[in-house]
């Protein structure tokens, strides 16, 4: 039997709807590359690419936490007394007592009921929006327009209706939900830190259009947990504006770990808990992983000088782009979208950095960013020197004016 299925040809035609979808995307410079790292823990900001060291300046690890020796050294002994995984599920030997310590101080930095760690922070928007929202007879969602693809997905999971407003409208907000009828419940979803443009919410300004029409709010703040506040619980603590309803947020960025999480009201937490797919039926993040994620927690907690020495180093960036005239995005918060507009300009562009300048920045195109929006999201770690911010935008300044297709070096690079 088995011999008869393995020299049974299969057919491959029904594949080539991908392969045609795929050989689009490449003819249209949209195709995902990957470049495999080898991040060096002695040389923060650094990988091996090719046998030679490479800076690395589009990373989500903003103060360089996953690479802290106290954090390394923490899982590292975390490993040797509990192992490398958990072997089960939450519910099923997976909830270790880091897990349960984790969640409580996660509850507690932003003053709520309740925490609930997941395995990502896309898991933790999807399964946790999805599973309230479908158990509120009636929910109307209004979403930003700019929100991240794990908000939208869990909403369209749901089934709910749906209402986008105009990104950061509050005119626009107020005019959908004063149209929606009152006893419908009603929850919007929104960002504190829009990672494509680095903008910021009027946080405080939708709250109040939340109290006035009585709606729930969920806050995702991936962008901004590490890196805004006065202990680094996000854009809400730094406001001192804590009326949301649920925030979101992440290890994996800021706190240089893993894993992401919500916090909220106990009921819908529990109500989450025992109900998300996502939650239930997967394995539970090491305990090895939780405890350098509380060791990192502490080191955010007291963080203050990171945090300066994040948004200083953001600052002269900007500065040397600015007399450089190299385009670029003059939001509020530490991230630097450098605008290299064109699906074909910004591969090549990144091209010429990682090959002659030891630079790696990973273009972002359509559908993350808009045709003809394509860009750098920049970031720039408190460890960087002067030195290397000055270099970095000068070898792009560099690469931006030797791409022309009719250029050497443009040629060579094909």
């Amino acid at each position: 039997m088995t011999a008869e299925i393995l020299e049974t040809p299969m057919d491959t035609s029904v594949l080539d709807p991908l392969r045609i979808q795929l050989d689009e995307l490449r003819a249209n410079r949209l195709y995902r590359d990957f470049l495999p790292v080898a991040h060096q823990a002695a040389e923060p900001g650094h990988t091996w690419h090719n046998g030679r060291l490479v800076q690395v300046w589009c990373s989500n690890d903003y103060l360089g936490l996953s690479q802290h020796p106290d954090a390394i050294a923490a899982q590292m002994a975390s490993i040797a007394q509990h192992g490398t995984g958990t072997g089960g599920s939450r519910n099923i030997a997976g909830t270790s007592v880091a897990h349960v310590e984790l969640e409580r101080r996660l509850a507690e930095w932003h003053g709520k009921e309740r925490a609930l760690i997941f395995s990502s922070g896309y898991v933790a928007n999807f399964e946790s929006l999805s599973t309230l929202i479908a158990a509120t007879p009636g929910m109307v969602v209004f979403s930003d327009a700019l929100n991240h693809r794990s908000l939208i997905e869990g909403i369209v999971r749901s089934g709910a209706s749906k209402q986008v407003f105009k990104h950061n409208d509050l005119a626009d907000l107020r005019a959908r939900l004063a149209a929606t009828p009152s006893y419908l419940p009603k929850l919007i979803v929104f960002e504190s830190v829009y990672s494509m443009d680095g903008d910021t919410s009027p946080l405080s300004e939708i709250l109040d259009l939340a109290e006035e029409f009585r709606a729930l709010t969920w806050l995702d703040e991936t962008h901004s947990i590490g890196v805004r506040g006065a202990t680094g619980a996000g854009l809400s603590e730094e406001l001192g504006d804590h009326r949301a309803t649920f925030i979101q947020g992440v290890f994996g960025k800021a706190l240089g770990t893993v894993g992401g999480y919500v916090v909220g009201p106990d009921v819908a937490l529990d109500y989450v808990r025992s109900k998300a797919p996502g939650f239930i039926f997967t394995t539970a993040l090491p305990q090895a992983s939780m405890d350098a994620t509380l060791c990192t927690l502490d080191i955010v907690q007291k963080g203050a000088g990171l945090r300066a020495e994040l948004a200083d180093k953001a600052a002269l960036m900007k500065a040397e782009l600015r007399a450089r005239d190299i385009e670029f995005l003059d939001a509020d918060s530490h991230l630097v979208p450098v605008m290299v507009r064109g699906a074909e300009r910004v591969r090549k562009v990144a091209d010429l950095l990682l090959e002659h300048h030891d630079i790696y920045v990973q273009p972002i195109n359509f559908p993350s960013v808009p045709a003809g929006s394509e860009r750098y999201r920049v970031t720039v770690a408190p460890f960087r020197t002067p030195e290397q911010i000055a270099n970095f935008a000068e070898s792009l300044q560099h690469c931006l004016k030797a791409y022309d297709p009719s250029s050497r070096i443009a040629e060579e690079s094909r």
